[in-house]
């Protein structure tokens, strides 16, 4: 049988970048095909090939063995390519059934148009098991649920190869294996899915093969029945992966942050958190574990000076933070100025400026504090900053005139961490800081956070990923339901436990 795809000496480069070099490799019609490697191992741009954003400057793809050039992604969408990108596509005032039509309205039969689309993406649904109401707006929608619409859009344009990028950066635990059944019935169905992640164990769990990048190269291809998570990250980053991170021994010092009786309601009146309370103290990392949406994130933006709280009170350093002031739109730059640093959960909403370049990234939020003589900048100070940064944390490519825009998502992360680091801060809020960043940035990402709890700063870390948790934390903070139900030591660590208090079952 024909491969569905077949990509033959693949290259491209953006200026002095080589994103991809002389790429090949097959994926089997339907197959659920694995690709993993590094941030910035060019397997983005490659989907991005197939699905006609970018043009190779060399190669040829072949679909079903006949040679394809594939100029735009409305040529891609005609050959039965589809894609599911980690950002979703969705206009989030809209409803289901409209995100569908778009860009195929029908004309003057609009509201006939519309009759027979909902009739179909309701057979859609039943048939694929997508539970998605039609007519539901997608800011209603659980992430989860806004993932199906973006598969549902898929499906409905007749796709036959499915490219989904980092699918699981954002799910849940039950909304992943929710994903991957309905990919094992995509492949019942003879569907082809090309998989991105940097999650071996979902490797493992759903792909049939897989193939390795590294640098913008093919390292290898295996089945994936023959090789083992350890193999696979060690051809991801070319050397083996420390599991178990050196870190000094547990000695909290003083309270840095003391948070008492927190509230938080909407426009509505509806309580997004209450009665949140707990001390942070130098030298120690507080993790708070939970589902996505309960509470973590408008926490997180609380105590970053993002956003107000409706009650209650919190201390930086036995100061009470100005949440009462009359300018709260001053008030990040405030905290910052205080010694409080942020990495946000989404960075490109809140980290970065996409369009600035990598060197502008790297001096937001502490710009004030870069100003030589006559309150101007030293820019040839800041240029010598950024590359050191982009040398220590391994920033991929190192310049600093390239536009953040244009790297991949974990090196955008590392640009945040790294400005964040370098202000030397007190207390460092963290969230969610290895979301969609390949295994090696994981164990570089965790070691810079370990590092700085040896140096004395308090870290309060947002994580859904309870792995990252036990590798981290000296204790555990669980929520549900805008509340915290219960508290661990990390020696306490059980996930059953752990489960039930992030399920609502608090704490006896």
């Amino acid at each position: 049988m024909q491969p569905a795809v077949e990509f033959r000496g693949i290259s491209k480069h953006f200026g002095a970048v080589k994103a991809n070099t002389d790429v090949s490799f097959s994926i089997a019609k339907g197959a659920i095909h694995g690709l993993v490697g590094e941030n910035g191992a060019g397997k983005s741009t490659l989907m991005s090939i197939l699905y006609g954003y970018y043009k190779a400057d060399g190669g040829e793809i072949l679909l079903d063995g006949q040679p394809r050039q594939i100029r735009t992604s409305q040529e891609a969408i005609r050959l039965g390519i589809g894609m599911v990108h980690q950002h979703f596509m969705l206009v989030e005032n809209m409803t289901v059934l409209d995100n569908v039509m778009l860009g195929t309205e029908g004309g003057f039969r609009l509201a006939a148009h519309r009759h027979e689309t909902e009739k179909k993406l309701r057979e859609i649904c039943a048939r694929y098991r997508l539970d998605v109401d039609p007519l539901a707006t997608i800011h209603d929608l659980s992430v989860g649920a806004q993932q199906r619409v973006e598969i549902l859009k898929q499906i409905y344009r007749s796709a036959n190869i499915l490219i989904l990028d980092e699918p699981t950066a954002v799910l849940t635990a039950q909304e992943t294996e929710s994903l991957f059944e309905i990919l094992r019935l995509f492949k019942e169905q003879g569907k082809t899915i090309i998989l991105i992640t940097h999650k071996l164990q979902e490797i493992k769990d759903i792909t049939d093969t897989v193939t390795v990048m590294r640098a913008g190269r093919v390292i290898g291809a295996v089945q994936t029945a023959d090789t083992s998570k350890e193999e696979l990250a060690n051809m991801m980053v070319g050397r083996p992966i420390e599991n178990n991170l050196p870190r000094g021994a547990y000695k909290p010092g003083k309270p840095v942050l003391e948070v008492r009786d927190l509230q938080l309601k909407d426009s509505s009146g509806v309580p997004l958190l209450e009665d949140i309370g707990f001390t942070l103290r130098a030298g120690e990392i507080v993790a708070i574990a939970g589902v996505s949406g309960n509470g973590q994130s408008e926490l997180m933006e609380i105590l970053s000076g993002m956003r107000l709280p409706t009650g209650g009170e919190a201390d930086f350093e036995g100061k009470p933070l100005p949440f009462n002031r009359h300018d709260p739109d001053g008030l990040p730059l405030e905290f910052r100025h205080l010694g409080i640093a942020h990495v946000p959960e989404d960075r490109l909403r809140d980290g970065v400026v996409k369009n600035f370049s990598v060197m502008q990234n790297t001096v937001l939020g502490y710009q004030d504090h870069l100003k030589g003589a006559f309150g101007l900048f030293d820019f040839k100070h800041i240029a010598a900053r950024c590359e050191s940064l982009l040398k220590e944390f391994d920033v991929r490519p190192p310049n600093p005139d390239l536009r953040i825009g244009l790297l991949s998502g974990g090196n955008q992360q590392k640009v945040v961490i790294a400005r964040e680091v370098l202000a030397r801060p007190k207390l460092m809020l963290v969230g969610q800081p290895t979301r969609g960043v390949d295994i090696g940035t994981i164990e570089a990402i965790h070691t810079q956070l370990l590092a700085l709890r040896d140096a004395g700063v308090a870290i309060l870390l947002v994580s859904v990923e309870l792995e990252e948790v036990r590798a981290l934390a000296d204790r555990i903070l669980v929520m549900c339901g805008g509340r915290i139900t219960g508290e661990l030591k990390i020696e306490e660590f059980d996930t059953t436990r752990i489960g039930l208090l992030m399920g609502g079952m608090h704490k006896s």
